[in-house]
């Protein structure tokens, strides 16, 4: 199987560009191979991952079904960091099929959609701690809201934490525990523990 180096650019992604490929989040191009596979000619490219230490080779042809895309611009890093500030909605129905939906969000490697993830299972220091399942999900869309606006915006990872955090504590409900926040916690505990029994159950 010979492997060559041929173009730098092919269906408007170029070698050295930084991009998203929703299963594994930001990564960058460091090369387009050609392949010949079979008698057939196979162009791919070569995207680097390196906080993940991962090298993947995408066939071009499966560029658009998988999804790959160029990085945000910064109107919508900006409109993601609003999303954040919004109020956490959570849908009242078993967790295992809550986090599916989560899940599902993340690996979308739509930006807003991550946002939606991040705002859903943030939990404040006044409300109820999170189930490990629940803080693993929450760390990693919060990994990959912050490895691209990192990239975008020219900063570290931890810089771009931080600003995630600070849009996060301008949202709804995230100040000192009022009566109205005690309720809705313990109908949030509530409802978990329900969720619970019936996962038990099942």
């Amino acid at each position: 199987m010979a492997t060559s180096k041929k173009a730098t650019q092919r269906q408007g992604f170029k070698i050295g560009e930084y991009i998203i490929y929703p299963a594994h989040g930001v990564g960058q191009i460091t090369a387009i191979e050609e392949q010949e596979v079979a008698g057939y000619s196979l162009e791919l490219f070569v995207i680097d991952f390196a906080q993940d230490k991962l090298t993947l080779r995408v066939p071009l042809a499966k560029v658009e079904s998988a999804n790959m895309r160029k990085l945000s611009d910064s109107t919508r890093i900006d409109k993601s960091l609003r999303t954040v500030q919004g109020r956490a909605r959570v849908k009242r129905t078993m967790w295992s099929r809550r986090a599916q939906e989560y899940e599902a969000k993340i690996n979308s490697g739509d930006l807003i959609q991550i946002a939606e993830v991040v705002r859903d299972l943030f939990r404040s220091e006044n409300q109820p701690e999170q189930s490990y399942s629940e803080r693993q999900l929450y760390e990693a869309s919060l990994d990959r809201m912050a490895r691209e606006i990192s990239v975008v915006n020219k900063i570290s990872s931890t810089e771009a934490v931080a600003l995630i955090v600070k849009n996060l504590a301008l949202g709804p409900k995230r100040g000192p525990k009022t009566e109205e926040t005690t309720t809705d916690a313990a109908a949030t505990t509530t409802a978990a523990a329900t969720d619970n029994k019936k996962e038990a159950a099942a």
